[in-house]
């Protein structure tokens, strides 16, 4: 491959992910008369988008008219454990219920009430009914609806683009550098603003609801390798409720709504065992807590022969569970002929939400390095210590349309481009160095990884387990200079190369976060620091020293409530128990 020889794109706004968070952003771009271009590292129908499937909240009270966004602030606050930033957290509880109604107009075809309202269920730790839904299948539903959009805005969206590292000089963003996966091609993008909008880095641990080449980390690595700061990487949501089997599917997502509508938990003893963990809520309780609740079951000795917990909706009507939970239906029927209007399904937890992501400003999106902005899953500061289900699908909508308000108004401040020759030449470099031949394949190595991941930071951590998968990790790391990668006509090794290199970057990220957190607090369980302490409220931020090539973390003070805030929360009854019953 001859360096010189590329191509060249050139936008106003460059946008990198074409899931939620990424469309959204494009149409504001493009509505606002800029111009935009999305790069997919995937089919642009295939987003990961399409697997948020039980619903998106905003607080109506079509259904429970006591309802309010101050009530959606409370309950995303206190049960992220208060270390969410409260100023995002405000901004997505007051602008939801607009974006849910402004995508259900554009097509979303969200489920409706007799009266022609947005009908609304349950979803674990919801005070009221807040989450809308098209069946099981709410992210497919949006999915399609900004894709229909885009193309009426006729926004060019670039399918099999590899985006391999942003291009920065002196603290300011000019671009991207991509390869196409199908021809190998590479192409740089230049563009007055870049907005990441990658996804997280579930699919680093063995069971994940994720599917294989996607949340891989590869957003936390060009943002570390561009100048950027994570924040809070040890937050990673363990859903309760992942499909156990055949291995092919393993971890797949079985989603909240099946809790939501009815379904209950028991283990091998015919328990209903959610009354030992949150006697109040049961099945609806937090996420993180009914995935303790499930692991501990687990791991005590009262699971499955396969290794899970009992989930059962058969005491509901089959035209019940046909209407709202469809997908599920036919993939137990598909995978395991099983009928869950007769039987109980098998369910484990299944790492499913990077809550932690780059840092951003909550009104901008903007990162530390100007012109550059994240939005979506790949972003952090919203969910604190446990995400709520149905706040993500109202996260890529509300802070990808501000993210691209922020470049239209950055692109249009802007005097000159500030671009260098230099920079690109490196970074075509850089694809360069990963072509050769090796001892190691990176499938292996990939699979070695989601084996430590699971076992050294999974549901429940401790300090050994943390040090111990730190030095497995850096074995991997050490055995990346003799990775063999080959052209080929899908490009796979080089591809499966980087996304290796993404995911030891996020795990390290992850573990040395967890280290530094000697508490349990929501997701992040340990067995050496069971209590949640209430002089522990900060964030933690890495960053990458570039110099050595060594991550860094350190702790900041989280964002303090406004007045406002505080008169909100401290006018409620404190429902949120911090201390959980802890496998010893």
């Amino acid at each position: 491959m001859i360096l010189n020889k590329y191509l060249t794109q050139i936008s106003n706004v460059l946008v990198i992910g074409c899931g939620g968070a990424g469309l959204r952003a494009a149409i504001e771009v493009k509505e606002s008369g800029l111009d935009v271009n999305i790069l997919g590292k995937r089919s642009r129908n295939d987003a990961h988008t399409v697997l948020a499937a039980g619903g998106i909240n905003a607080a109506f009270g079509n259904l429970d008219l006591e309802d309010s966004w101050e009530q959606h602030f409370i309950d995303t606050y206190l049960e992220g454990y208060c270390i969410g930033d409260p100023r995002k957290i405000e901004i997505m509880a007051k602008e939801s219920p607009f974006f849910v109604n402004e995508i259900d107009k554009w097509g979303a075809n969200l489920a409706k009430l007799k009266n022609g309202k947005l009908d609304q269920r349950f979803f674990g730790a919801h005070k009221y009914r807040r989450t809308c839904y098209s069946g099981d299948y709410t992210g497919l539903s949006i999915l399609k609806t900004l894709l229909n959009k885009a193309e009426i805005l006729n926004i060019p969206i670039y399918d099999n683009q590899y985006v391999t590292e942003i291009l920065v000089k002196d603290n300011i963003c000019f671009g991207a550098v991509s390869f196409n996966t199908s021809t190998s091609e590479r192409t740089v993008h230049l563009a007055d603003a870049v907005i990441i909008c990658t996804g997280g880095h579930t699919r680093i641990w063995k069971k994940s609801s994720s599917r294989k080449n996607e949340n891989t980390g590869d957003g936390y690595y060009l943002a570390l390798n561009a100048g950027c700061e994570l924040i809070d990487m040890e937050m990673v949501q363990f859903h309760p409720s992942g499909m156990l089997f055949p291995e092919e599917i393993e971890g797949t997502l079985v989603t909240e709504a099946v809790r939501g509508e009815g379904g209950k938990l028991f283990n091998n003893k015919g328990e209903r065992f959610m009354r030992n963990y949150d006697s109040a809520r049961m099945e609806l309780s937090t996420r993180d807590k009914v995935a303790l609740a499930n692991y501990t079951e687990i791991m005590e000795g009262r699971g499955t022969e396969n290794g899970g917990v009992f989930l059962d909706i058969s005491h509901k009507s089959k035209e019940f569970i046909i209407e709202k939970i469809p997908n599920i239906y036919r993939n137990f029927l598909e995978f395991q002929n099983l009928d869950i209007s007769k039987s109980p399904m098998e369910v484990a937890p299944t790492a499913h939400y990077s809550m932690g992501g780059i840092h951003v400003k909550p009104y901008s999106l903007s990162t530390s390095v100007d012109g550059l902005f994240a939005a979506g899953e790949v972003a952090g500061g919203l969910h604190g210590a446990n995400r709520l289900g149905g706040n993500s699908l109202a996260e890529i909508l509300i802070f990808g349309k501000r993210s691209g308000t922020s470049c239209v108004n950055y692109s249009k401040k802007l005097k000159y481009q500030n671009r260098c020759e230099n920079k690109i030449k490196i970074a075509l470099e850089n694809i360069e160095k990963l072509i050769k031949k090796g001892t190691e394949l990176v499938r292996p190595l990939q699979k070695e990884l989601r084996l430590i991941m699971w076992k050294n930071c999974g549901v429940i951590k401790n300090k050994v387990l943390l040090e111990e998968g730190l030095d497995k990790i850096g074995i991997i790391k050490n055995k990346l200079n003799d990775v063999e990668v080959r052209l080929d006509q899908q490009n796979n090794d080089l591809k499966l190369a980087l996304d290796l290199k993404a995911s030891i970057m996020s795990a390290e990220s992850t573990i040395i976060s967890a280290i530094e957190r000697n508490e349990s607090r929501g997701s992040h369980q340990r067995n050496d620091y069971q209590e949640t302490s209430e002089n522990l409220n900060f964030n933690l931020i890495v960053n990458l020293d570039k110099e050595n090539q060594d991550l860094k973390v350190r702790k900041i003070p989280n964002k303090s409530l406004s007045e406002e805030q505080k008169r909100l929360i401290n006018g409620i009854k404190r429902e949120t128990n911090f201390n959980q019953k802890l496998l010893e």
